[in-house]
């Protein structure tokens, strides 16, 4: 059990939180939620020991083995990527380090020999001879081919690198395992095995991560750091997201009774714990959510951006036509032959194993880029709004944001431009803030308040939930539901494109895949299966 007791972090006058006083069990999954810069990541480094609290106690039994998800995706580069996961495991590898040099002695001595037996003895107790078979399932689990199992560190990709890593922290079944940001640069197939992997993991979990459907699929705790606090939930992400919403409804209704509101609190907890229930989710193998005391469900502090897409005319029939469109890069072809036709109202995701084939097709449809060939054409009743994937260029001036985002609109009125920043909470102070300081968060925000201010009845959306936090990536996907123009979007939130998109198209090397369904439907399709194979082939 890990013990957290009157923990404290601050900088100077700056409280990150204070008080904390948590317990951390067996068994359980704890996911750390929090607005952007509210020390989630941080938390995590204090358990970890890579940062010292101000104030506070950390106990963990010697006996219990921490594992961390690594950040530095080079530290590793002169190791071969089996080798990296094994590494996960100090003691193990410290004891074949020293294995390995006594055996490697010309003047092997009867010391030496006392010692080795030593060392072969705490090598068998620590399933040592499993070692290298357990990290190359690992590996293999995690989409990591044979192949590549031997391959130093330095000439794997980005992709390649994070799942040794995350093979690393998830190596020797640790008892407590910290992770952060686990499913970012993991494909589909990746996240969903590890969600599986940690429903049935019997240790202690902590993970931080923006992804509300991995969030759902593993958490038995919600550990919220809101306004200095650091507040401990039982449930998963969605049950503490609705029930906060539920209790922040019943506040603001003064007219009913206390008895009336317990009743409501009880009847929602048992109609969640029936939902839940039928699914794989860790929470349910639990039950603690039927065991949870009305009193624990309190009203979030959080602030939600108030994001909502209006059209300043309806489109047409003839919304967007693809023909034939190819691209290749660096010799090897990101797309070929993708062709389409929008209908009014669609909202598709855009998917490929390749983020740059996505990017790029983006870029051709906002004529940024060209296409080797093929063609397309919008329809003249088309307003576009484009959520780029990289946004630095816009950044790149000495304006405060209200006067960034005059440029942007007809209507020069300040206090029309100051509303749509409200909309995404920078008001006061905060909208004379430059432009060129914001952060990755923040410069997002704005290009919502610019998506919004543009009212176009098409949006193209290229990874609209990067640097967004869990509130305005929840506002912005309801925004999305409602909106009545048509989507062209990519994501990889699972939750955000299982509830925006009614239509899927994959952009492949060998074609395109085109499927009139939700992205669940895609995923689980034996059919889509067996094409997906063959495309990538």
């Amino acid at each position: 059990m890990l013990s957290v007791s009157n923990l404290s972090l601050r900088y100077g006058k700056r409280i990150l939180f204070e008080d904390v006083n948590i317990k951390f069990t067996e068994g359980n999954c704890y996911g750390i939620i929090g607005a952007n810069g509210a020390g989630k990541s941080t938390f995590l480094k204090i358990l970890s020991g890579e940062i010292d609290s101000t104030t506070g106690q950390i106990t963990l039994p010697n006996t219990m083995r921490m594992s961390v998800l690594k950040q530095n995706h080079f530290e590793y580069d002169q190791f071969p990527a089996l080798q990296t996961v094994i590494m996960g495991h100090k003691k193990l590898w410290s004891i074949m380090q020293e294995k390995d040099a006594i055996y490697a002695k010309p003047d092997f001595s009867d010391a030496d020999g006392v010692r080795a037996s030593e060392l072969e003895n705490e090598f068998a107790e620590l399933n040592g001879w499993e070692a290298e078979n357990e990290a190359a399932s690992l590996l293999s689990n995690l989409g990591l081919t044979e192949d590549k199992h031997y391959v130093l560190m330095a000439e794997l990709s980005g992709k390649d690198k994070v799942k040794v890593l995350l093979a690393q922290a998830l190596f020797g079944n640790p008892d407590l395992l910290l992770l952060d940001e686990p499913t970012n640069d993991l494909d589909v197939e990746t996240v969903m095995w590890l969600e599986d992997f940690l429903a049935d993991y019997k240790n202690t979990v902590l993970v931080v991560s923006h992804d509300r459907h991995f969030l759902d699929a593993v958490c038995t705790h919600v550990v919220d750091i809101d306004f200095g606090k650091i507040q401990l939930y039982t449930g998963n992400y969605s049950f503490w997201y609705e029930s906060s919403q539920l209790a922040a409804r019943q506040r603001s209704d003064q007219n009913k009774k206390v008895e009336e509101k317990r009743k409501e609190l009880q009847e929602f907890i048992m109609r969640f714990s029936a939902n839940v229930a039928k699914s794989k989710q860790a929470t349910s193998r639990k039950k603690l959510l039927e065991k949870l005391n009305v009193e624990e469900i309190r009203p979030s502090n959080r602030k939600y951006p108030g994001i909502l897409f209006a059209q300043e005319r309806e489109a047409g029939d003839q919304i967007l036509t693809v023909q034939g469109l190819s691209k290749s890069f660096e010799g090897r072809p990101l797309f070929k032959d993708v062709e389409f036709s929008l209908n009014k109202g669609d909202k598709v995701a855009i998917l490929s194993k390749e983020s740059i084939a996505v990017h790029t097709f983006f870029k051709i449809l906002m004529e940024e880029e060209q296409a080797d060939k093929g063609e397309f054409k919008w329809g003249v009743t088309i307003k576009k709004g484009y959520l780029p994937n990289d946004n630095t260029e816009y950044f790149n001036v000495d304006l405060n944001l209200v006067d960034w985002l005059r440029q942007y609109s007809e209507q020069k009125d300040e206090t029309y431009i100051r509303g749509f920043l409200g909309r995404m909470l920078f008001s006061g102070e905060e909208s004379l803030k430059k432009a060129g300081v914001l952060s990755g968060g923040e410069k997002m925000r704005c290009m919502i308040s610019r998506l919004m201010l543009g009212s176009g009845n098409v949006l193209l959306l290229d990874e609209p939930t990067n640097h967004l936090d869990l509130e305005s990536i929840t506002a912005f996907n309801n925004s999305l539901k409602d909106y009545k123009g048509t989507v062209l979007f990519s994501c990889h939130d699972h939750e955000f494109v299982q509830t925006v998109a009614n239509r899927i198209i994959e952009i492949t090397p060998k074609g395109v895949i085109d499927k009139l369904m939700s992205y669940d439907e895609y995923i689980q399709s034996p059919e889509v299966k067996e094409l997906r194979k063959k495309m990538y082939v």
